[in-house]
């Protein structure tokens, strides 16, 4: 019986996922079992990153107007103006 070469599938599926795994170091981005982990945590860090993301912008924009409110005058504070606004539609 002559020899099979085997892995032709398995090697092909796993340069793919090098592929993928290019800014990952070490291990994380030779060995089969710990790139699919690692491709699962970057997930899960890149979803609660988003909602953190928004969570700064919102408290950032809120810092910069809450800034301009003070310097005129008329409005004390970001929740007076945002009362003032909403009172007045």
């Amino acid at each position: 019986m002559t020899r099979i070469r085997r892995g032709y599938i398995a090697h092909k599926r796993r340069t793919k996922m090098r592929f993928f795994t290019s800014g990952f170091r070490g291990t994380h981005s030779n060995l089969t079992r710990t790139i699919i982990q690692q491709k699962m945590r970057a997930f899960v860090s890149a979803h609660r990153d988003r909602d953190r993301q928004k969570r700064n912008l919102r408290r950032l924009w809120i810092t910069r107007i809450n800034a301009v409110i003070r310097e005129n005058p008329g409005f004390y504070s970001y929740s007076r103006l945002i009362n003032k606004l909403y009172r007045g539609q």
